[in-house]
């Protein structure tokens, strides 16, 4: 069946309402003179004409109304269509759209896009809690990101020298040198990010390092039986650090984000080099004593560099991410362990290790403000060279840490940042607890 237009079925109504007061008029008429019945239909035939006039004009408004709105969902469902590939829609999709506006106009039109331009699909990787140094979401174009951050370390080692020589297996010939080494080192850092662009940003990290060692040992060749405690500690600045990173590609749901960043670290700390060393009771002419130094270094004492490659995969409802890196620490020369009343050992050219590293980690969103990541970080220490030759007792070391890490969002702003890092090696940090806290402006 042929449905009636809109129009049509308005101006019956007004007919029927018009023949319903007709008839009520007339019933009224028969109680008045000829004389009467004149003036009284010429008053109402003038309030009709008024009544129609401006049922006409309503009328006219509501028809202008329609059409508006047509053109508007026309041209909105020929920009969705442009914007998803599609060729132009066919000679039907007008009338359609006409036909659809009716049941439609009650409701007010919310584009997400402006009308005629495709949806933007967002280009940047999806944040998650970060439990690794380099972030995977970018600071925006001329946006700054403030991050305060503190770290807890403690790690505890034994070391256990053999001195003298074994006629059997189960027989030795000499003393025994014990150590157990503790260490507490306290960091305090803070960073600045610029987003240059959309995809590319600047990061300049100053710490601030207070660090602690006990050692415990007894005195070799002294024969004693009692536990000595040597304590030393040191606090300053630390290694100044800046990072370039620049997203290569777009990506996109089940599909690779890669950004590529690069890191100078300085030498603004004070190095192994630069302390003092207790060698009053032992040192390269005298075989008792502790031999260690007496300040504790807040820095490496080398300039590096290191290149790396953050990767992430988003695949709902998880974020898998991780990194590849490479540290080159530039050699120094000439030079010397400071001795305790100004005398100087002479140690040459020292070349530190370089070190590969990467880690692999999941983040897992749980509402709009909290998430929670997992993950695993691995370095290869390489041993270290003095005067071109591998220094005696170095060798490859591996650092491998279990990393668990959890972020809520406090404000638009500001986000809440807890990382906590368990050592698999014995190399390794026994604890690592670290807090960020990113401010944006």
């Amino acid at each position: 069946m042929k449905r009636m237009p809109s129009r049509c079925v308005r101006t019956l109504g007004y007919t029927a309402v018009l023949l319903f007061n007709a008839e009520a008029f007339a019933q009224s008429l028969e109680d008045q003179t000829p004389q009467e019945n004149v003036a009284t239909l010429r008053q109402e035939l003038d309030r009709r004409v008024q009544e129609l006039d401006a049922l006409k004009r309503r009328l006219a408004d509501q028809e202008a109304g329609l059409a508006r709105l047509s053109r508007a969902l026309d041209s909105g469902t020929l920009g969705t269509l442009r914007g998803a590939g599609e060729g132009e829609p066919s000679g039907n999709a007008p009338a359609a759209g006409a036909a659809q506006t009716a049941q439609q106009s009650a409701q007010p039109v919310q584009p997400s896009q402006p009308v005629g331009q495709a949806p933007v699909t967002d280009s940047a990787p999806p944040a998650v809690a970060p439990i690794f140094d380099q972030p995977g979401v970018l600071t925006p174009r001329n946006k700054f990101v403030l991050e305060p951050s503190f770290q807890f370390s403690y790690s505890s080692t034994d070391r256990v020298a053999l001195v003298g020589y074994t006629i059997i297996p189960a027989l030795l010939i000499g003393l025994i040198d014990v150590r157990e080494v503790k260490t507490t080192t306290l960091t305090g850092g803070l960073a600045l990010r610029y987003g240059i662009t959309n995809r590319m940003e600047m990061e300049l990290r100053v710490p601030y390092v207070y660090s602690t060692n006990d050692t415990v040992s007894r005195e070799i060749f002294t024969g004693s039986a009692q536990d000595n405690v040597f304590s030393s500690n040191g606090r300053g600045i630390g290694d100044v650090e800046m990072t370039l990173r620049y997203q290569l590609n777009e990506g996109g749901p089940d599909r690779f984000y890669y950004i590529g960043w690069l890191r100078f670290k300085t030498a603004t700390g004070k190095g192994p080099f630069d302390v003092v060393t207790d060698c009053v009771t032992r040192c390269v002419g005298n075989t008792t004593g502790t031999g260690l130094p007496l300040e504790q270094p807040t820095g490496s004492g080398f300039y590096a560099v290191q290149p790396g490659l953050t990767w992430l995969f988003p695949s709902d409802p998880v974020v898998f991410f991780g990194n590849f890196s490479y540290l080159h620490s530039f050699a120094r020369s000439n030079l010397s362990l400071t001795i305790l009343d100004g005398e100087k050992d002479f140690v040459g050219r020292v070349q530190p290790g370089d070190i590969w590293g990467f880690n692999v980690g999941m983040g897992l969103a749980l509402n709009e403000k909290a998430s929670v990541s997992l993950g695993y970080d691995q370095s290869i220490v390489l041993p270290t060279k003095q005067n071109g030759q591998t220094v005696p007792g170095s060798v490859r070391v591996i650092l491998g840490t279990l990393l668990l890490g959890y972020s809520y969002r406090l404000s638009p702003k500001t986000t809440l940042n807890f990382t906590i890092g368990a050592g698999l090696t014995r190399d390794t940090p026994d604890l690592t607890l670290t807090v960020r806290v990113p401010i944006s402006f």
